[in-house]
């Protein structure tokens, strides 16, 4: 297995937070790779207009990142929503049915480069059954032991994430 550094040279990353210290900690995180950074919503928007990118990370406070993650996925950007904040079961949901590869607490942002090299080499489906296999409790915690019980949402996508890429589910197939 390829080690996460070799799979993410040279990708072409937008990372988007309104906090420059973490725009600084992805950038030196991310040093193998061309990041384009922005802090504001406007420039982030630019930037989409104007690259191409293999993988697209936002925040969603302060940048409007659930306005721009619409836009990653219509443009087909790979988006991993990085956040402290909008860590909800209902921002999760949102995540999840408006196209993210995946859903990182920044309370986890060690783990960025492995999980955008999932993003890149599982797609989307890899990285979000390794968010849940591997960070299951840490959302138990913060959302409470019956989170998943009481968010029908997340049995039906864990149910789709079984399922083999390209097979219809019960619901909209597109959606995972």
């Amino acid at each position: 297995m390829m080690k996460s550094e070799e799979v993410l040279r040279n990708r072409h990353i937008l990372a988007v937070d309104d906090e420059p210290d973490i725009l600084d900690y992805v950038g030196e995180e991310l040093s193998m790779c061309l990041v384009d950074k922005a802090a504001d919503y406007p420039t982030a928007l630019e930037y989409m207009q104007s690259y191409i990118y293999d993988i697209v990370i936002l925040d969603i406070m302060g940048v409007d990142g659930f306005r721009l993650l619409e836009m990653a996925v219509r443009k087909e950007f790979p988006t991993v929503m990085l956040t402290a904040h909008a860590m909800t079961p209902e921002a999760l949901e949102k995540a999840m049915k408006l196209g993210a590869a995946c859903f990182l607490p920044k309370d986890k942002m060690t783990e960025l480069r492995r999980f955008l090299a999932d993003v890149v080499t599982e797609g989307r489906k890899g990285a979000w059954r390794r968010l849940f296999q591997e960070f299951g409790a840490f959302f138990g915690h913060k959302f409470g032991a019956d989170w998943k019980t009481k968010h029908r949402f997340v049995q039906e996508f864990e149910e789709a994430l079984k399922m083999p890429e390209g097979r219809p589910t019960s619901g909209d197939s597109s959606s995972v």
